[in-house]
């Protein structure tokens, strides 16, 4: 991650899938935790993890667009699973869906296991933060 907005401290490897910090200036978006069903009809059309990631994703990005935002304007997200095993398991999936969404756009992200979602069917709940240059 050549561009300055990546913050990392001398000495320290690259993040994995992740920066460290970020560094950027314009207006603020913040998206409420996203879930992986369809929004229009609050259905959830698979019960597979890296389905409703990509769906979780693709919901973000629609509030994002809402703001004027772009993928590249995503600051930090965090992720909340239900079951870390099944996260761990899918992961190049996962993967897969998240390039497809996002690009090669890596933010400040953290990962945290849950002991349930409020959408009892979810498996995913991803929020995220943007600023959109002004």
């Amino acid at each position: 991650m050549s561009d300055e907005r990546f913050l990392t401290p001398e000495g320290w490897p690259r993040g994995k899938g992740y920066a460290h910090g970020m560094t950027t200036r314009g207006r603020f978006v913040f998206i409420a935790g996203q879930v992986g069903w369809n929004p229009l009809r609050c259905k959830f059309e698979t019960d597979d993890l890296a389905g409703q990631v990509a769906q979780a994703l693709n919901n973000v990005l629609a509030v994002l667009r809402a703001g004027r935002g772009e993928p590249g304007h995503i600051t930090r997200m965090t992720w909340y699973i239900a079951d870390k095993q099944e996260y761990l398991k899918s992961q190049a999936r996962i993967g897969e869906a998240y390039r497809n969404a996002m690009g090669t756009h890596f933010p400040v992200m953290s990962v945290v296991e849950v002991k349930g979602l409020m959408e009892t069917q979810a498996k995913v709940e991803i929020e995220a933060t943007a600023v959109v240059p002004d």
